[in-house]
């Protein structure tokens, strides 16, 4: 029976040593935490890192192997060096402040970068250790992006999902990374790659397009002969858990304790780790300024300011935890009397009933970040609030910031917006407070963290489903033998055959495409013979394939079927055609090559063609589509048809297409034995076409209504060689690519 598998850079316990004694203590904060309760509806296996590098383990982990095996946690064992390269290296001075735009504090050493590999094949093995190979593996966070490709090396048909908490920055940014390809293949070995928001979705699909090469459907990349979806799935919390605290007695009685401290004044809620990207000396800073303009509000106000330590043998975060210290001070100093401290600074984390208790407590809660993945304390914040009062100041740079619209939004870099912010949240009217909270509550309640979990457990199964389906298509073992049987038996055969992407691979521009010799032989060796009748249909000029071709007994069809000939026959328009349309057109195409460089424009007798393959690859595919929608209303009344191809965008005559040209030959004949192959949607047609008998392969994995799917041109032509009975050429290169 297959099993889920949850893999996180932490396990939600530590093992920490106490004097000889190893113990297990639960971890505080972070991913981890957050996925705790997932873990435990889905029963699923867990691996992480536990907190203590395997030099101060020693040989004592048997002191606490079975605890950890009874909660189904699975340590994985890291050096001191790995430690320090891997987590506080590669991961938190490269990647933390890439991914939230802090460029100035990334660190590019090859150093760290080789132990963020050699961490991640550690990984791999002790996954390995427990999965099998039908396993459902979910692989969380930035420390591990290179963990799904080397999974999907060594358990091909494992279910991997992938999830970044924290977000993904534009392409302009990643790709200063050195490593970013190598980063968004390991990424790629996943199935399903879930981000916070659709703006994370929509920067990592950019870099797959501007720096992979990879065009999307819908969210949908081909990746090879596996499809990867990329979503947005904003976390929840666990909302029962935050919206029933209120009532537990600790919680009451830390309720008390801290009205004590700070009397019947206003409480502003400020909750952080200690980390550069939360804006924490920013949001200091506003609140001084708030005093400075409004003494009406001295002494009767409290920021209550909890920072978590965090990566603290990172200098970045020495650095900070001095700034803030000092700003505390001023303002303290400042505006403090004997009877009130305005900044109440606490430096640790907090049980959960104390945090719940400042929940309800708190007036205004202040969550103003610079850049970050999604914000639980936003979420967990307006979950607490039973009664509804309460007002939420919420960084627009925030994930959650997409999910709590009714909070007050501010831009945390503006010190003028927080302070007008905090002043309207102050005096904002009760009916009005509880009039917001609801509504944001209402969609907290029903997307939680179950919710949250069990939509990316779906998407993931869906995904999975379309993988096996495109897999149960591919051409191989049984499938290609009854394919030859039937091929042997037949007495009659018509074998349709697209050109570019199928007999041979693309190249930079049309005419470094040619056939080597090897294909001709091919072509000719299934032409010749006498039951088969060969037809390259294909999107090429008539005089490319009369040159290519022309010499050999087969049938050949140009242009997208606009032009049609016999074996041993002339060229014959399918139709009477004009062109004097291109002229009307030829300039509109001619505006995308100045806008698009690298694009430029074929002409054909009766097409025009731009080809956008050599342009930069985000530029290139977004410019189709802009040319595609354009030219539709251009040529709306000019019986034109607008066609896309594989990175082309081609303008015809409408109704023509390789189907109607197909049928030519499918209707002539009362054949035994039907065989055509395509790679592009232009091919589309043809299988269409086909009676149910016939048998359709499309190039590439990718849905299609050809019943079979394989790889390559490399595989086209294998399978061709092998049903006209010739040897096999040692190499299938294909010259020009």
């Amino acid at each position: 029976m297959s099993k889920m598998i949850m893999v996180s850079n932490r396990l939600p316990v530590n093992v920490v040593k106490r004097g000889n004694e190893l113990k297990l203590q639960q971890s505080v904060g972070g991913v981890a935490t957050g996925l705790a309760s997932v873990r435990e509806s889905h029963g699923a296996v867990w691996l992480g890192w536990p907190g203590l590098p395997i030099e101060r383990i020693g040989g004592q982990l048997k002191d606490v192997e079975g605890e950890l095996k009874a909660r189904d946690l699975h340590p994985v064992l890291l050096s001191d060096q790995d430690v320090e390269q891997y987590y506080y290296g590669f991961s938190n001075r490269t990647l933390w402040p890439l991914f939230h735009y802090f460029t100035h504090y990334a660190v590019y050493s090859k150093r760290l970068w080789d132990a963020y590999q050699r961490v991640s094949d550690i990984f791999c093995e002790a996954v390995l250790e427990v999965a099998e190979p039908d396993d459902t593996i979910w692989v969380h966070d930035y420390q591990l992006m290179l963990l799904p490709k080397c999974l999907r090396e060594r358990l091909p048909d494992a279910k991997i999902g992938f999830f970044l908490h924290i977000p993904f920055p534009s392409s302009e940014i990643f790709r200063l990374l050195p490593w970013c390809r190598e980063i968004m293949e390991g990424m790629m070995g996943a199935d399903l790659v879930g981000l916070h928001t659709y703006d994370y979705a929509r920067h990592f699909l950019s870099s797959m397009r501007r720096i992979m090469g990879y065009d999307h459907a819908l969210g949908q990349i081909m990746n090879g002969d596996r499809v990867l979806r990329v979503d947005a799935f904003p976390m929840g919390i666990d909302y029962a858990r935050f919206a029933g605290a209120g009532d537990a007695p600790d919680v009451q009685s830390e309720i008390g304790k801290i009205r004590k401290k700070v009397g019947d004044r206003k409480v502003i809620l400020s909750i952080d780790r200690l980390d550069y990207t939360k804006g924490i000396p920013e949001r200091l800073e506003a609140f001084g300024r708030f005093l400075a303009r409004n003494p009406e509000y001295e002494e009767k106000v409290t920021l209550v300011l909890v920072a978590v330590p965090s990566r603290t043998r990172v200098e970045q975060y020495v650095l900070l935890k001095r700034r803030v210290d000092e700003i505390v001070g001023r303002i303290n100093g400042r505006y403090g009397t004997l009877d009130w401290t305005p900044v109440l600074y606490l430096y640790r984390s907090l049980p959960f009933h104390t945090l719940a208790a400042l929940y309800q407590l708190a007036d205004v809660a202040l969550v103003t970040p610079l850049r970050d993945g999604m914000n639980l304390i936003a979420k967990e914040f307006v979950a607490s609030k039973a009664d509804g009062k309460g007002v939420l100041v919420l960084s627009e740079l925030a994930g959650a910031s997409n999910v709590l619209g009714e909070s007050l939004i501010v831009n945390p870099n503006s010190r003028d917006t927080v302070v007008e912010a905090l002043k309207r949240a102050l005096t904002m009217p009760e009916e009005e407070q509880i009039e917001r909270n609801r509504l944001m509550q209402k969609r907290l309640r029903r997307y939680d963290l179950d919710s949250w979990a069990g939509d990316f457990m779906d998407g993931l199964s869906r995904i999975s489903s379309v993988r096996e389906r495109l897999s149960a298509k591919r051409l191989s073992g049984d499938g290609t033998k009854s394919l030859a049987d039937a091929y042997a038996r037949a007495g009659k055969r018509l074998i349709l055959l697209d050109y570019d992407g199928t007999l041979v691979d693309f190249a930079d521009t049309p005419d470094a495409a040619r056939p080597d010799e090897a294909l001709i032989e091919l072509i000719g060796a299934l032409a010749g013979d006498p039951k088969n009748e060969v037809v390259i249909i294909s999107g090429r000029e008539k005089g490319d394939l009369t040159a290519w071709f022309g010499d050999l007994d087969v049938g050949l069809v140009a242009e997208h079927g606009i032009w049609v000939k016999d074996k041993g026959a002339d060229w014959g328009m399918i139709e009477p055609l004009r062109d004097d349309w291109k002229r009307d057109v030829r300039p509109f195409l001619e505006r995308y090559v100045d806008r698009t460089p690298g694009s430029f424009i074929e002409e054909k007798d009766h097409s025009l063609v731009w080809h956008y393959r050599k342009a930069v690859p985000g530029l290139g595919s977004a410019r189709a589509r802009q040319l595609k929608d354009e030219m539709t209303l251009l040529i709306a009344n000019l019986n034109l048809g607008v066609l896309e191809g594989s990175k082309v965008v081609e303008i015809k005559s409408a109704g023509i297409n390789k189907g109607r040209a197909a049928l030519h030959w499918v209707l002539r004949e009362r054949w035994d034995f039907i065989l055509a192959v395509g790679d592009d949607p232009t091919d589309e047609d043809v299988f269409a076409a086909l009676p149910e008998s016939a048998y359709s392969i499309r190039v590439r994995l990718i849905p299609s209504q050809a019943k079979l799917n394989v790889e390559s041109p490399e595989e086209v032509r294998l399978l061709l060689t092998d049903l006209a009975g010739v040897s096999r050429p040692k190499d299938f290169a294909v010259q020009g690519t």
